[in-house]
């Protein structure tokens, strides 16, 4: 579980990284979610690092939900 002050940076990093998508907006966002926690999860706790794996879990999401 993660402390009350990484909860609401990860929301924010996932807002704004999945903000300006177009297409399956749910599925979007529990991928990049997804690998958001993982990292986190793991330890990357800067807010560059966690933004740089949001934007390739992003990069990197199945054509179909595009």
């Amino acid at each position: 579980m993660f402390d009350a002050q990484m909860a609401p940076l990860l929301r924010s990093i996932l807002d704004k990284v999945c903000g300006t998508t177009s297409g399956d907006q749910s599925a979007i966002r529990a991928h990049v979610a997804s690998k958001l926690f993982a990292s986190a999860a793991r330890g990357e706790i800067s807010v560059e690092g966690l933004r740089d794996v949001a934007l390739k879990a992003l990069s990197n999401i199945p054509t179909m939900w595009r």
